[in-house]
């Protein structure tokens, strides 16, 4: 039986990619933190969730309840820059520490499944001339990103070490319905209010490359489905426009149909690099383009927020 162990399965990321899965007839399991009442994860396509520590006890308990994982999608860990300055321990124990127990029980009880591990665009940190290839010098700025990297370099010692079939996607800004913080979900908020002007930290020239979340989840089943075969370990998780937050937010507004101005402070927030845009290549290379627009992503995300909104 194919059965696809996603870690963080209840996570914005996590659950858009329980939904692709289910939706081919892949059975998935799911262990991370958070109360996710039986009947919920059920509906969303879960065989079986375990809340609680990404640990030999859950995992094991996984396996005799739903089976040998032939996939592991490891999304579990910090996903916000700003609490790994707050609290960096708890990052790092979250990140580091977690995907150090799984890779190393899949080690030894499931040597055979493939794995697929999350990362982020904050392990290139700043300086680099867009857009930015996977061979990119590493310099990431907060506790977020270098713990990332740490895991990116645990996965890669198992993969040398042991023989597992491992591979990395940096993920760079991902968006959609679900997610509830960072600037899309902020700016939403902010209209529904009324507020005006929008005032935002930076200078609005920031750029990012924008990844609706229903793409990234095809992505990692993609890349996925191409280990061990894979040409390399690590692979960007972007489009490969990029977009300025000034753009960004001008695309929400239009979307909504709000005339507020927008006014930058000036102010950039500990951490946040001016720019971050990824080189696809390698995505051409492995035969995956994204299909969603930003404005497209932007208006299903507005729906999504104003059915949430209404409950």
């Amino acid at each position: 039986m194919t059965l696809a162990l996603i870690t963080g399965a209840r996570g914005f990321l996590g659950r858009h990619l329980v939904a692709a899965l289910s939706a081919r007839g892949v059975a998935v399991a799911g262990v991370g933190h958070g109360q996710w009442p039986a009947a919920e994860w059920a509906d969303a396509g879960v065989t079986r969730w375990v809340n609680g520590e990404i640990d030999s006890a859950n995992l094991d308990l996984l396996r005799a309840e739903a089976g040998t994982p032939t996939t592991i999608y490891h999304l579990a860990g910090g996903s916000v820059v700003g609490p790994s300055f707050a609290n960096p321990l708890e990052d790092f124990e979250r990140t580091v520490a977690t995907s150090a127990r799984l890779f190393d029980w899949v080690r030894r009880n499931a040597p055979e499944a493939r794995i697929v591990a999350v990362s982020s665009a904050a392990v290139y940190g700043a300086g680099h001339h867009l857009p930015i290839g996977e061979d990119a010098l590493l310099n990431p700025y907060s506790p977020y990103g270098h713990h990332k990297r740490l895991m990116e370099g645990l996965c890669r010692s198992y993969g040398q070490n042991f023989g597992l079939r491992t591979a990395i996607v940096r993920v760079f800004s991902a968006f959609g319905p679900g997610l509830r913080k960072q600037l899309l979900w902020d700016l939403c908020n902010r209209l529904a209010a009324g507020t005006s002007p929008l005032v935002l930290d930076g200078t609005g020239a920031e750029r990012r490359d924008w990844m609706a979340a229903t793409d990234v989840a095809q992505l990692l089943m993609h890349v996925g489905s191409c280990l061990p075969s894979v040409d390399a370990p690590i692979v960007n998780g972007g489009t490969g426009r990029g977009y300025s937050v000034a753009e960004f937010a001008q695309a929400v507004l239009d979307a909504w149909g709000s005339a507020a101005p927008v006014r930058f402070t000036g102010i950039s927030r500990l951490g946040d690099p001016v720019e971050l845009v990824a080189d696809v290549s390698k995505l051409d290379r492995l035969g995956y383009t994204p299909e969603v627009s930003l404005p497209q992503g932007i208006a299903q995300y507005i729906e999504w927020f104003r059915q949430a909104r209404g409950r």
